[in-house]
């Protein structure tokens, strides 16, 4: 996929949370080794140095450069309403220096907000000090993450430079058709994240919160289609978001499963699957416990 700036980004990465910091090493250099050339991670999942130290070893046993791999991390606005303080310009350019030293990397491929939770009064303000980071070169391209329609609108009443990219939980059951035709309109390119969410198998360790609850359970047309395909159920719903136009981030520390997630070109949803698939929606996101955040005001 290529975004609005013209930098090309993977259509398939690797993502990170919940991945602890003493684990990201070797998840990430197998990752690599599998094939992925997208890193997904971020300030809040504590694991920015172990994905640095992965990326260093991976790409020595894959022979790679760093322009070889796309590295995305984000920025935590800090959020007001659990008692944190909110970052305002200088403490996100600060902050984005910080993943930089953790990260070992003199740039970052695309630095996101993580989420609106900054609240109203210092939403633009970390979005000027993230274009900051892009303007003197430690990001390539910039972007949002949980963003609403709402909260895009801020930044271009602002007159400032639109976002790249919008990370935001998108799949079958919680599609956002009106956000994405907001996004499409004005040249934001969508992130899907939390892909699997319908799985069963999804988040089900503990201390793995979501709003996902007992009774949400699939109605086997996922189990259908990927018998039809041939595929797993997992690569079903990665398909569907690569095919909807969407690049996805799925988290493994299976091996066989990380290279299974990425093969994802050896078929194609046919017109009338992807028909069914979109009568699935039921609205918001599951991954954040608290609620989508692309509803915060």
């Amino acid at each position: 996929f290529i975004l609005n700036d013209g930098i090309a980004l993977p259509a398939v990465g690797f993502g990170t949370y919940l991945i602890a910091d003493g684990d990201a090493a070797a998840a990430v250099s197998s990752a690599l080794s599998a094939g992925y050339r997208h890193v997904d991670t971020a300030a809040v999942y504590e694991n920015e140095a172990g994905v640095g130290a992965g990326l260093r070893e991976g790409m020595a046993c894959a022979g790679l450069a760093r322009a070889d791999v796309f590295v995305t991390t984000k920025l935590w606005p800090g959020n007001p309403a659990w008692g944190e303080t909110a970052k305002g310009r200088d403490e996100t350019v600060a902050a984005g220096h910080t993943s930089l030293e953790l990260l070992g990397l003199d740039h970052i491929d695309l630095y996101l907000i993580h989420s609106p939770h900054g609240g109203a009064d210092n939403r633009v303000a970390q979005w000027e000090g993230v274009l900051e980071l892009k303007r003197t070169g430690k990001a390539r391209a910039v972007g949002v993450s949980n963003y609403g329609q709402a909260h895009l609108e801020e930044i271009a009443a602002a007159g400032l430079e639109m976002p790249a990219v919008n990370q935001i939980e998108l799949h079958p059951w919680s599609q956002k058709p009106e956000l994405i035709a907001f996004m499409k309109k004005h040249g934001i390119f969508p992130i899907a994240y939390s892909s699997l969410a319908p799985l069963s198998t999804w988040r089900v360790e503990p201390g793995q919160d979501s709003a996902k609850s007992a009774d949400m359970k699939d109605d086997g047309t996922f189990h259908r289609l990927a018998e039809k395909y041939g595929v797993s159920e997992a690569q079903l719903l990665l398909r569907w978001g690569v095919q909807s136009g969407y690049a996805v981030l799925p988290k493994s520390l299976n091996p066989d499963r990380m290279k299974q997630n990425l093969a994802l070109d050896g078929f194609t949803i046919d017109a009338a699957d992807m028909d069914v698939l979109a009568g699935l929606d039921r609205g918001p996101g599951l991954a954040w416990s608290v609620g989508d955040p692309v509803t915060t005001e």
